[in-house]
């Protein structure tokens, strides 16, 4: 997780907004954040955690929001924007609002806690919490990104079982947690094996004896099958032959049916032969020549009709012509008095023209009527408020203000009251606590004590005892195994003959197998029964350092709260002499002079805010005078301008007589005579210009049809000789090819005969009649197919048909032998490998089984997180000796407890807990970088983050400057340490930093070094 931006207001001692802006603080890889001691520093990392848990180091989300609130502000906000995901490449605002109750200002309402997810330039809200974007707890975060103050050395100062389930969450060790996988796998082991035992009975009847059997019936019914497609193929051979001269034979009768057909349509063929030859003669010679005719005839018809119409159409041109030379003349007249009517327009507009201009002088007139009583008005209201706001300010000035200061200065004082006995409760519980706790665990240890057996004077000599007998017993067992492996030869001894091992001649006691075998049974039980004992043993001594470990830090823990609650009662005590100089003793006291002074204060406050109103409205009263009097001197102005326009548009008129009737009347009027002569002036010209083309166009038309009419005379004459040539020359073809009557000609012409198919059919038959009859003499050559038994090969055909029934059934017989010896086979192969299966699932069950037991009650999962505590140890000791001067390093036992190993005193160990404050910080230092370090490994960050809330109080010159150095380092491992302090060595030390100052009127203020 990387931070790009905060932003915090009304967070505690941050009244106003304030904007941390930490990419240019970031990029330096090691920064600071400076200021005074109450200055607002680390509520800078209490925002961060508000912003991403809904909740602070010293105060909860609940309850407690109202203390989180600055007392002079209405709402807090904080938006930050971080960087997360696999190499910090997705961006996430986390928005955190809160705001006080409008009806109880104490009280503040729930709030509002929001996740977004940068798309684009886009914020889109997701529902995910800051646990699945940083992928930690809160407890978590602030032990390896973000440690808040006080809370440096909590990571020591766990006991070995919350140390170990914080690596296990931290890291993710549940999933070394194998016992439900392995129980998982044992349970679908067992099932498997049910399963293969269950299929192994159901193949039980399958055997090679089986798989023999089926295999000689398979001979027989094959040498059957083969016997039976040879005569099967035999007859098929004469059947083919039977059914070619069946074709034969169907097809002669065929044909002889179809030759009667042709022979009974020969007369009708004939005649379309006859009615084919005179049509093709007819249209080949006289068709033409009579077509012609017709056209000939009609072109006579044509142009007489055509003389006529010209004829007619020339007198009617002569009358049109004479009736539009009239109609012209009428509208030039017309056309020549346009000037004058147009100089009458002219002088309409201007009529127009001044009544727009006298309605725009009314107007005015009545603007100024209007906005005289307006101003008088305006003037009136001015008076009265500048009376009343003169008496608003002497009234404030008599009465003196509350001191905002005081006020908040009184408001803290009573809110630290109420937290100091608050938390002075807090303490008195939690000290009652400690003591029943501590009560608890000094039973329990004596309680331990008391189950070592009287006979040894500590818990060491009994274990050792017990081990003592463990050996002994193992002895017993090893002597028994060696006997056991002399008995796999006692077979081989034989009376009169020497022994193989040893070559005695003398067997008396030869060792028997089932007494030796159940000797080491009881043993084994026994060595079982005495591990049990030890195992108890060791669970007691873990107990006991457990318990004493408990006692020890409930015993620091009772002591830290009770000098926590001294202080605490000095506070209040110090508190409550301050407020006695001011004559309050008791908390009822100060929370009704802090109402009193409230009260005052918004008094005050309404008279200002009234004053402020009436201001206010005067001001607006003063611009409405003012645009009121600007009005004035626009009307005034517009109503002269009219009076000097219109008097300039009445001389402009040319003839005053003709429009002085018109000035009475409405513009509507006076616009439509305007209409009414502009459009009678274009219909006028409009008219002329029509009739002058249209008595052109016909002019036009009259010639062209005298023109016409000369052709048509001329082409008449020509066509008429045409006509008379053409009628002798079809009468001489008529005679030469035979055809008398007209009338049957003309209907030969007009018949609707397909020549072409009529021709193709005439053909088709002729070939038909041919083929027809070749076919027939060619068949009659063959005698068999003209006698040819149909009976006969019907018989032939059922007895092939009822030998393919029986061929079929042998075939279907050897088939099902056949699917029944590879089904045989298959079942053969399956049974073999269900039975190999069978054997590798029970020695899997065997495997599972001894699994179960290694991994049962997490035993390995602690395992592991011993491994990782070493390893965070091996890693945090690379800084440690550094800081140590190679004097101290680290070491964790196998119970999860921290050690220090002090090379000064010949390398002996010593608790963690006795270093001195100076040394504690500094190892804390360096196992807390070594956590996060594995942590960015974790979350595959090519960066890392890491906040320090620490005064650094504890250190010398000397260690303080090689811590520096040290957190300097951390640059080059591409990490980002932020550290908060008020030790002006480090502030000399860090050139790029954030410096916060507690300003007195507006809250905490961020300034920056660069």
């Amino acid at each position: 997780m990387i931070p790009v931006q905060l932003e915090i207001q009304g967070l505690y001692s941050y009244r106003e907004k304030q904007t941390i802006n930490f990419d240019p603080l970031t990029a330096a890889g090691l920064f600071g954040i400076f200021g005074a001691v109450g200055s607002g520093k680390s509520s800078i990392l209490e925002a961060i955690l508000l912003a991403l848990y809904g909740s602070t180091e010293r105060l909860s989300d609940r309850g407690e929001k109202n203390s989180m609130l600055n007392l002079q502000s209405e709402q807090m906000l904080i938006r930050f924007i971080f960087r997360s995901g696999k190499n910090n490449t997705q961006t996430f605002l986390a928005r955190y609002e809160a705001k006080r109750n409008k009806k109880d200002p104490e009280r503040v309402d729930p709030a509002s806690h929001i996740f977004y997810q940068q798309s684009g330039s886009d914020w889109e809200a997701i529902d995910t919490k800051a646990e699945d974007i940083i992928g930690m707890k809160k407890e978590h975060f602030k032990q390896t990104v973000i440690i808040p103050q006080g809370k440096f050395r909590e990571f020591i100062d766990l006991t070995p079982g919350p140390r170990a389930e914080m690596m296990k969450e931290l890291f993710g060790l549940e999933r070394f947690d194998l016992s439900g996988k392995t129980g998982h796998l044992l349970r679908a082991v067992k099932d498997e094996k049910i399963r293969l035992e269950t299929r192994l009975q159901s193949l039980e009847t399958y055997s090679d004896e089986g798989v023999k059997e089926i295999q000689d019936q398979l001979v027989e019914a094959q040498k059957s099958w083969e016997k039976s497609l040879s005569e099967l193929e035999k007859l098929e051979k004469i059947l083919k032959t039977q059914e070619k001269l069946q074709e034969k034979h169907e097809a002669w009768q065929q044909f002889q049916k179809s030759y009667a057909e042709l022979q009974a349509q020969k007369p009708q063929i004939e005649e379309k032969r006859q009615i084919h030859r005179d049509f093709i003669t007819a249209k080949t010679y006289l068709r033409p020549v009579w077509n012609q005719l017709q056209e000939l005839q009609k072109d006579v018809e044509k142009y007489r009709v055509s003389i006529t119409d010209a004829e007619r159409f020339a007198v009617e041109f002569e009358k049109e012509i004479d009736r539009l030379q009239q109609e012209e003349t009428t509208l030039r007249q017309k056309n020549q008095d346009r000037p004058k009517r147009e100089g009458k327009i002219r002088d309409l507009k201007k009529v127009l023209e001044i009544q727009e201009l006298d309605s725009r002088f009314q107007i005015s007139k009545n603007e100024l009527d209007q906005i005289l009583p307006a101003i008088q008005t305006f003037q009136a209201k001015r008076k009265d408020l500048e009376k009343e706001i003169l008496e608003k300010e002497t009234f404030l000035q008599s009465e003196s203000g509350t001191d905002v200061n005081q006020l908040a200065e009184l408001k803290n004082q009573l809110s630290s009251w109420k937290d100091l006995l608050e938390q002075l409760a807090q303490k008195e519980k939690l000290i009652s606590q400690f003591e029943k706790e501590s009560e608890h665990v000094e039973n329990t240890l004596l309680k331990l004590r008391h189950s070592i057996p009287s006979e040894f004077e500590n818990l060491d000599k009994w274990q050792q005892a017990q081990k003592e007998v463990i050996n002994s017993w193992d002895e017993k067992r090893e002597n028994l195994l060696r006997k056991s492996g002399l008995h796999s030869h006692a077979h081989l001894l034989e009376d009169g003959e020497p022994c193989p091992l040893c070559g005695s001649l003398e067997h008396p006691n030869p060792l028997e197998k089932s007494a030796a075998d159940r000797s080491l049974r009881e043993i084994e039980q026994k060595i079982g029964q005495e591990k049990e004992e030890l195992e108890k043993i060791l669970l007691i001594r873990q107990q006991l350092k457990e318990q004493e470990i408990y006692l020890q830090t409930h015993g620091e823990n009772l002591k830290r709260n009770r000098s926590e609650k001294s202080l605490l009662t000095e506070k209040l005590e110090n508190l409550t002499s301050q407020l006695s100089a001011q004559s309050i003793h008791q908390k009822d006291e100060l929370e009704a002079f802090i109402a009193k002074l409230e009260n005052q204060s918004q008094v005050r406050e309404q008279n200002l805010r009234q004053l402020q109103s009436l201001r206010k409205e005067l001001d607006q009263i003063q611009k409405q005078l003012d645009s009121s009097q600007e009005n004035l001197q626009k009307a005034q102005l517009k109503k002269e301008n009219t009076l000097t326009a219109i008097q300039s548009k009445k001389e402009e008129i040319k003839d005053p007589e003709f429009c002085k009737s018109f000035f009475s009347k409405s513009p509507e009027k006076v616009e439509e005579t305007i209409l009414k002569v502009e459009r009678d002036i274009e219909i006028a010209a409009e008219e002329l210009e029509s009739k002058q083309k249209y008595l052109q166009e016909v002019r036009t038309k009259a010639t062209t049809n005298l023109a016409d009419m000369k052709n048509f005379k001329a082409t008449l004459a020509t066509v008429t000789s045409k006509n008379k040539n053409l009628s002798a020359e079809f009468e001489q073809l008529k005679a030469e090819h035979g055809f008398q009557d007209e009338e049957k000609l003309i209907e030969l012409f007009e018949h609707s005969l397909d020549a072409e198919k009529t021709a193709k059919e005439i053909q088709n038959f002729d070939q038909q009649v041919a083929l027809v009859k070749s076919k027939i003499e060619e068949l009659e050559q063959d005698q068999a197919v003209v006698s040819f038994d149909q009976a006969a090969f019907e018989q032939l055909q059922s007895d092939l048909s009822l030998f393919k029934n029986e061929s079929r059934e042998i075939q279907n017989r050897l088939t099902l032998l056949q699917e029944e010896l590879k089904n045989t086979n298959q079942k053969l192969e399956e049974k073999k490998e269900q039975e190999k299966l069978l054997a590798q699932v029970e020695k899997r069950e065997t495997y599972l089984r001894e699994l179960e037991k290694l991994f049962k009650g997490s035993g390995f999962v602690k395992y592991v997180s011993s491994i990782y505590l070493r390893e965070l140890c091996h890693t945090a000791n690379q800084r440690f000796m550094k800081l140590s001067k190679n004097s101290l390093a680290l070491e964790i036992d196998s119970d999860n407890t921290f050690w220090v190993i002090d090379y000064l005193n010949g390398g002996k160990k010593r608790l963690l807990k006795t270093l001195s404050g100076g040394q504690t910080f500094q190892a804390s230092l360096c196992l807390a970088l070594a956590l996060a370090e594995k942590v960015k490994a974790l979350n595959q960050a090519d960066q890392s983050f890491f906040f320090l809330d620490e005064g650094f109080g504890a250190l010398d010159r000397n260690s303080l400057r090689v811590v520096f150095e040290t957190l300097k380092s951390l640059r080059h491992e591409n990490r980002i340490v932020g550290i908060i302090s008020h030790v002006e060595e480090l502030q000399q030390e860090i050139g790029v930093f954030a410096q916060v100052e507690l300003d007195p009127e507006v809250g905490s203020q961020v300034s920056y070094s660069f």
